[in-house]
């Protein structure tokens, strides 16, 4: 379909409150989510949620592709999955802080307080209910696209402004940074 725009922070757009979609198997709606794919496949992103291109609706699309699970980690890769009003529920209350980044967030990375377990409720655009049980990484990326839906940047979660830095700081100039299997699976 189309790669497009990626909103950046400061676009007052990344700050509103998505609205629900009301058909998920509208003809629209698989258009969005091409529209998604293609521009994270061109920016070489694993997750983007719809107010990110300028498209106030709860919709995010997601991967973990196995180059990005730490060697000895439990999680196995989870592919393209696209999701529709996507609810967290916390499981517990304990947190963990994973180094974050954001694609409107370019050259950025934050440690942000997130649950370490989550239940998350959506729908596919084939209009399916499905529950999955997340942790660790799986569970922190969840949460932050989620948070583009509330209108919510990670910067407003960090809690120490020390843990918030250049991509090039944290990671050296490879850009991503190596999280230990303890971090990535929520140990």
């Amino acid at each position: 379909m189309a790669i497009r725009p990626i909103l950046k922070m400061g676009n007052p757009e990344l700050l509103v409150t998505s609205r629900p979609v009301e058909d998920p198997k509208a003809p629209e709606v698989r258009a969005l989510f091409q529209d998604m794919l293609d521009t994270l496949e061109s920016v070489k992103g694993i997750g983007i949620a719809a107010p990110q291109l300028g498209e106030p609706l709860r919709m995010v699309l997601y991967c973990i592709p196995a180059s990005r699970i730490p060697e000895g980690s439990t999680l196995a890769p989870v592919p393209w999955t696209a999701m529709i009003n996507p609810v967290i529920e916390p499981v517990g209350t304990e947190e963990a802080y994973l180094w974050e980044r954001c694609l409107s967030l370019p050259g950025l990375y934050a440690k942000v307080p997130r649950f370490k377990h989550i239940r998350i409720h959506f729908q596919t655009p084939e209009g399916e209910q499905v529950s999955r049980d997340c942790s660790g990484y799986h569970s922190t990326l969840l949460q932050h696209e989620c948070d583009h839906l509330e209108g919510r940047l990670y910067p407003s979660r960090i809690t120490n402004p020390t843990d918030f830095a250049f991509v090039s700081e944290v990671c050296g100039e490879g850009g991503v940074y190596k999280y230990s299997v303890e971090e990535f699976d929520g140990h």
